[in-house]
C-alpha cells in the first residue's frame, strides 16, 4: 500500500524534477574589463589605507564624521572621483602633519557633500 500511493509519486516527482534543465547565464568580459576592475580595487583599497590612519580618523571625528560612513561612501564613489582622491591623497606630504591631516579630512568632507550624506557647508 505505501509503495503503491507514496513511494511511486515520489520517484515520478523526483525523475521528472530531475530532467528540468536550468538555462547558464555566463558572458565573456574584455580584458579591459577585466583590468579596470582589478584597477579600482586597488585605487580603492590605497584610498581606505590613506584614510585609515589614526591621525586621520580622529580628524575625521573632531569633524563630526563618522569613519564608517566615510568608508562606505568610497565604495560609491565613481571611478574619475576614486582616481581623483587618490591623486590628492599622494600629493600630500609624506610625514602627514597637521596641514595633511586638515587636506585628507576636507577632500572627505567635501566628496561627502557632493554626494548629499552629510550637509556641513550650508547652502543659503
Amino acid at each position: 500500500m505505501f509503495r503503491k500511493y507514496v513511494a511511486t509519486p515520489l520517484l515520478a516527482g523526483s525523475l521528472a524534477l530531475s530532467m528540468v534543465v536550468n538555462p547558464a547565464a555566463a558572458s565573456v568580459i574584455s580584458t579591459q574589463q577585466a583590468l579596470s576592475a582589478e584597477m579600482r580595487a586597488s585605487t580603492e583599497a590605497d584610498v581606505r589605507a590613506s584614510l585609515a590612519r589614526d591621525d586621520v580618523r580622529q580628524a575625521m571625528r573632531q569633524l563630526g564624521v563618522d569613519p564608517a560612513d566615510a568608508d562606505t561612501r568610497i565604495a560609491a564613489l565613481s571611478d574619475a572621483e576614486l582616481l581623483r582622491m587618490q591623486g590628492e591623497l599622494e600629493q600630500l606630504p609624506a610625514g602627514g602633519g597637521a596641514l595633511a591631516v586638515i587636506g585628507v579630512v576636507f577632500v572627505v568632507l567635501l566628496i561627502l557633500e557632493l554626494v548629499g550624506v552629510i550637509n556641513i557647508f550650508n547652502r543659503v
